[in-house]
């Protein structure tokens, strides 16, 4: 029979529906009868790409006697991560305060029935090994513990409110970063930065996109160093088994500081935001490697991530069936040597062996071969290298596909919409940008209800109130496809979500919560400043209001942008490079963007459009208007002439017009 997760719509959820485990979604039912009957909660966070949450329900949640252990002494919650970040954030945190470890997923967090967190781990075997105890065995111990040390567990529970309470940061009305704010943060950066292999620390290593960002930034301002770190990094992955040779993509992290074997889920944020960063790093270095990335990125987005309405589906799965029809990680992924040289000719298999490392030892598992680029083919070796891995992309096609989570997030959407809206400015391809607009017209249709944001989709049900990095990630998104395609409903709706965003979200000390004002009480309120795999919504809220307020000469916005980074000054001081998407709100508040508005007939804006998008200008707005575009706001609009013209605006200055393009690439 299935449990109470059979209504849900989220595929992680459903997972679960027949599993032998009473679970309950989170939400009122689950958490009344917790404390109506004095019982403690089992939380499990989780993500329907997650490996080990799979080897978790196999043990456990799909066994007869440890379900019935877990039914007898816990009210069980399932969490999906994706649907509820605000849980999410607040039991990791709490888990890292309880056992001071780093988090991960599965998550897993006893509960009182008030949702005070009393115990925690991530994943637990069903029988003691890995140095971590048994679950069957761990179970009734926690439980006796809630029931007979209640007293004790008052006093823990008040210090780790306490403790929850100090991750807000305390309010201040100064601004004490600086351009020496920046330097510090590359100069953290630079001392965790792995030389040989590109990256931040040694193995796992993950893209770090918003490191990645600050970066590019210190190396637009003549930074050499940062410049030869993020092109290393971006080369690195780019030619590593993270990124899918075969088929495009990239996998959401290296387990080998090598960056060659990955962990294989791959998720729609990593990809949206490499997107952009590929394309920023292609202006910078023209490396013909990077537009390949970018193409095949692309292509990967509409082959197996895009729905039919038009938006892009989370993520898909690590696990896949291998031949024998077991779940195995990486198994849709890995080759053995002999089928590889059934499927080529000799021509191709000693090009694709020698540049995809199959000449190599075994790299997964001791026993398989995941391709990665070794070398880049020589000139004459370039066909055989490509049909080489045409044909073994046909064959894997074959194979049984990963798990693929078909729910429709706004912020990883978002995400994906900028990396899609600036690969099509900068690469003149309208095809790309319509993949954008397309996703914000599904988004504003189907998820922007009563003036108000929800936060996922699946079929036709779009539900749940959404988070900061919806608006902040989606804001942010709009501009970018207001600079790839100008469109008079996109202005209407980045309006409309900035002053939701003001009047749902801001804090009375300045920055903004993870939740809205009118979301569900919960025993926390997170107010975060720093970036994980993902960049931190304060931050991006930051970047969109200054550049709003700068394209609408509205000043609220600015000085909502101001209030947060005062609000996070002690962050930015105290750890400036794990606040990387700070940072870029205060290069932003230091050095107000210059716009550039561009008018004059399509077909005769085309080579100013190609000529200016070869350079990085990562401060820069640019406006291409031809004569279609109709409403525009007092800001923009200029006369329209057949012939192309030119305005730049630094600060609140700008400048007379100009028809020459040699004369404006100079000023710019």
């Amino acid at each position: 029979m299935a449990n109470a997760l059979s209504l849900e719509t989220s595929p992680y959820l459903l997972q679960h529906a027949k599993n032998l485990v009473e679970w309950y979604p989170w939400g009122e039912q689950a958490l009344t009868l917790a404390r109506d009957l004095d019982k403690p909660i089992l939380l499990s966070i989780g993500y329907s790409a997650c490996h080990w949450c799979h080897v978790m329900a196999h043990e456990s949640f799909e066994d007869a006697e440890v379900a019935s252990i877990m039914n007898a002494h816990f009210i069980n919650i399932k969490v999906d991560r994706e649907e509820r970040p605000d849980i999410d954030q607040i039991y990791q945190t709490a888990h890292s305060m309880l056992s001071q470890r780093s988090g991960g997923w599965p998550l897993t967090v006893f509960l009182t029935p008030h949702q005070e967190p009393y115990f925690s781990g991530t994943y637990f075997p069903k029988t003691p090994r890995y140095q971590l105890p048994g679950f069957a065995d761990l179970i009734p111990r926690v439980a006796q513990f809630y029931h007979e040390r209640k007293d004790d567990l008052a006093v823990q529970n008040g210090q780790l409110a306490d403790a929850l309470k100090h991750t807000i940061p305390a309010p201040s009305n100064v601004l004490s970063a600086s351009e020496n704010t920046l330097k510090l943060a590359f100069s953290s950066l630079e001392s965790s930065f792995d030389f040989e292999h590109g990256g931040f620390g040694s193995a796992p290593k993950f893209p770090n996109p918003a490191d990645i960002t600050l970066l590019l930034h210190q190396a637009k301002a003549d930074n050499n160093r940062a410049e030869a770190m993020a092109l290393q990094m971006l080369s690195a992955m780019a030619n590593g088994g993270i990124y899918d040779q075969l088929g495009g993509g990239f996998c959401r992290y290296s387990v080998d500081e090598r960056w060659n074997i990955p962990h294989f889920e791959k998720m729609l944020y990593d990809n949206g935001q490499l997107l952009f960063l590929y394309v920023d790093a292609w202006q910078i270095s023209k490396n013909p490697r990077y537009q390949q990335i970018i193409e095949e990125t692309v292509a990967w987005l509409q082959r197996e991530m895009l729905s039919p309405q038009g938006a892009f589906y989370s993520s898909l799965d690590a696990d896949s069936l291998d031949t024998h029809g077991h779940a195995e990680e990486g198994a849709f992924y890995v080759w053995q040597l002999d089928e590889v040289k059934k499927i080529l000719s000799p021509e191709e298999f000693v090009v694709a062996t020698s540049c995809l490392g199959f000449d190599h030892s075994p790299n997964f598992e001791g026993h398989a071969w995941h391709p990665y680029l070794v070398r880049l083919p020589e000139y004459a070796e370039k066909e055989f290298l490509k049909s080489a891995q045409a044909k073994l992309f046909e064959t894997r096609e074959q194979r049984a596909r990963p798990g693929r989570d078909d729910k429709i997030l706004t912020s990883w959407n978002a995400l994906a919409i900028k990396g899609l809206a600036r690969a099509g400015r900068v690469f003149n391809r309208p095809d790309w940008t319509r993949l954008a607009q397309n996703a914000v017209d599904f988004i504003h249709e189907k998820m922007w209800v009563n003036e108000q944001l929800l936060a996922t989709c699946k079929g036709d049900k779009a539900h749940l109130n959404a988070y900061l990095d919806d608006y902040a990630f989606l804001l942010d998104a709009l501009i970018e496809c207001l600079q790839a395609n100008y469109r008079a409903s996109d202005l209407a709706f980045t309006e409309d979500l900035a002053e939701a965003l003001l009047e749902n979200f801001e804090s009375e000390d300045g920055g903004f919560y993870f939740t809205s004002h009118s979301h569900e009480t919960l025993i926390h309120r997170p107010k975060q400043g720093y970036d994980n795999a993902t960049p931190n919504g304060n931050g991006i809220a930051g970047v969109a209001l200054q550049k709003l307020g700068h394209i609408l000469g509205e000043s609220r916005y600015l000085h909502a942008a101001e209030r947060t980074l005062k609000a996070f000054d002690s962050s930015m001081a105290n750890n400036p490079a794990a606040c990387a998407s700070l940072c870029h709100a205060l290069e932003e508040f230091l050095t107000p963007p210059t716009m550039v508005i561009v008018r004059g007939e399509a077909r005769k804006m085309i080579a100013w459009h190609e000529k200016i998008n070869q350079t990085y200008y990562p401060h820069h707005l640019f406006f291409y208007l031809d004569q279609n575009v109709k409403d525009l706001p007092q800001t923009l609009q200029r006369e329209f002439s057949p012939d192309v013209n030119a305005w730049l605006c630094k600060g609140v200055v700008c400048e007379p017009s100009m028809n020459d393009l040699q004369v404006v690439l100079k000023n710019l």
